[in-house]
């Protein structure tokens, strides 16, 4: 008994620095499979798309030599005896061939660059020069989108980078996983207990085989890496030349359209100290207006070569293009064309002015009315109450817009042209064959006489103003009365000068004078269309009987 107690000390003396050795050999092979787990889940995730492609090319390279091996044991078979057991085979391994084919097919992007996408930049666009300010926009956005695409590249590198980092590491776990198995005391158990699923790997010959997978991937990424870093280089100084050309023109532009921008602000001062100038030292607001005009028009056709010069590269073409298509142009905008070579006529001729009343008829429609404004396409006219819209149209207050080009196809009626602010207008009235027309004439000259005298005095003077510039072979101004015999009477007709603006206020007072004065004459009657009926045997006894008989004169 004594010495079975001695044998048992003496076996645990001995087992237990042999029990410790191994539970440390454990444990550190524990820490590295812990270490390693970490870095496969690191290189196996869903969004790690370098370990994915590299997948992906590893298995169209299993699916080629699986390919290969099977159109080898089909040829074998095909040259052995044709035995049902073959032929069952050989059945087999030609669905096999069509199913590995699909496979290739469907994997052949990644034959020989899996990381073509990853490495390869999108080409860049062709270069265009900024010429005006609208470019500047797209050129801010083509050095953002060129920035972006240099940044994207820049992450798939860094990306890349950590990858290896990772496979480095890995490789050098299994190495020390490899060494760890090798140099234990206890290899058996070892292998023992990683057998039983405790380990990652249950036995060296998967060390081996993981060493291997782990050198491969990280020979294949390490070459890309010295491919991509080479690409990445080339690329960047592409960007950033392409960019410095694209800031260079950005900032030629904007010295260039702040140049431009003075230039404009200083034509458009002295166009308005001109303006100052032209209401301090010239009174007539027709004058006034016209001169405005003018100024803006050759301010604004200043301001348009300035811009056509400095944003037009080549304007001896754009002359060149337009004098081609000027025909066309002259045909298809004919009425555009002709109302601005109207507006230059109304202009230099002056028929025409802001402020003038005019009559203007087209197509049996009148509009009489003052003249708010002359721009290079079109009159605008307000139509006022004149006796036009008294007689025909029956209303007024409308603003009527009338081409310019109408003054070549139309008649223009101006009330108030040269200065003269006055227009003959005339009263209508008839009396009756026996009234003393000689009294009605007496009447109607004094009445227009009475309203029209300011009037009268101001067109004298106008017409005497007016005599350098035109012939005038009739200049009397003095109201003038006309009897005239017509069917229902003696028709008195009364003519005055009356203010163009207001004719038919002056027209209402005169007429009310008329017939205030011609109904206190006893020997003056209006005569006026009426009609006598008779009734009855009333009508044999008022006319005169006769024998029917047509009288001999």
């Amino acid at each position: 008994m004594k010495k079975l107690l001695h044998l048992i000390s003496l076996l645990f003396l001995f087992l237990t620095p042999l029990f410790a050795e191994l539970k440390d050999d454990i444990q550190q092979i524990k820490q590295i499979d812990s270490q390693i787990t970490k870095i496969n889940n690191f290189l196996n995730h869903q969004n790690n798309i370098w370990m994915k492609k590299y997948s992906n090319y590893q298995a169209y390279q299993q699916v080629s030599f699986n390919l290969n091996q099977t159109k080898k044991e089909i040829q074998a078979l095909q040259e052995s005896p044709n035995t049902l057991e073959n032929q069952t085979q050989l059945n087999n391994l030609k669905r096999n061939l069509i199913a590995l084919q699909n496979q290739k097919d469907l994997l052949g992007h990644y034959k020989d660059a899996p990381f073509k996408e990853l490495i390869e930049p999108n080409e860049l666009e062709k270069t265009t020069n900024v010429t005006n300010p609208i470019l500047i926009i797209n050129a801010l956005s083509r050095i953002k989108k060129n920035n972006e695409e240099l940044g994207n590249l820049q992450k798939n590198y860094e990306t890349l980078e950590e990858n290896i980092s990772q496979l480095r590491h890995k490789e050098q776990l299994l190495k020390n996983l490899l060494a760890l198995y090798e140099t234990s005391k206890d290899k058996t158990k070892i292998q023992q207990i990683c057998a039983t699923n405790y380990c990652i790997f249950s036995s060296i010959n998967q060390i081996y085989e993981e060493i291997k997978n782990t050198t491969n991937a990280l020979k294949i990424l390490e070459n890309t890496k010295n491919i991509f870093a080479t690409t990445l280089q080339i690329f960047s100084k592409e960007i950033e030349e392409v960019n410095n050309h694209l800031a260079s023109q950005i900032k030629s532009q904007i010295i260039k359209g702040i140049t431009i921008g003075v230039s404009i602000l200083i034509l458009l001062g002295i166009a308005f100290f001109i303006k100052l100038g032209v209401r301090k030292y010239i009174h007539d607001n027709e004058r006034i207006y016209t001169t405005n005009k003018i100024i803006n028009f050759l301010n604004i056709s200043l301001i348009i070569l300035i811009l056509l010069f400095s944003y037009l590269d080549n304007v001896g073409y754009l002359v060149t293009v337009l004098g081609f298509a000027s025909a066309g142009l002259a045909i298809a905008m004919k009425d555009l064309f002709m109302s601005v070579l109207g507006w230059i006529v109304i202009v230099v001729g002056g028929s025409v002015h802001a402020g003038d009343r005019i009559k203007v008829v087209k197509e049996g429609a009148v509009y009489v009315g003052d003249v708010l404004d002359i721009s290079i396409l079109r009159i605008t006219l307000y139509e006022d109450i004149t006796l036009t819209t008294y007689t025909e149209n029956r209303r007024a207050g409308r603003v009527i817009f009338i081409p310019n080009n109408f003054v070549f196809t139309t008649m223009f009626s101006n009330y108030t042209h040269g200065g003269i602010k006055t227009v003959w207008d005339g009263i209508d009235f008839t009396i009756t064959f026996d009234s003393d027309h000689a009294k009605a004439c007496h009447i109607a000259r004094e009445c227009a006489k009475k309203y029209a005298k300011g009037y009268t005095e101001s067109t004298r003077k106008q017409f005497n103003k007016l005599r350098d510039r035109y012939t005038f072979k009739n200049t009397n101004v003095e109201p003038r009365v006309f009897s005239l015999l017509e069917q229902n009477g003696i028709k008195i007709s009364v003519w005055y000068l009356t203010n163009a603006y207001a004719t038919l206020a002056l027209r209402s007072t005169i007429s009310s004078e008329i017939i205030d004065l011609i109904l206190k004459e006893e020997n003056i009657k209006i005569a006026y269309p009426s009609t006598t009926i008779y009734e009855g045997n009333k009508l044999s006894s008022t006319l005169p009987k006769t024998n029917g008989s047509i009288p001999l004169t």
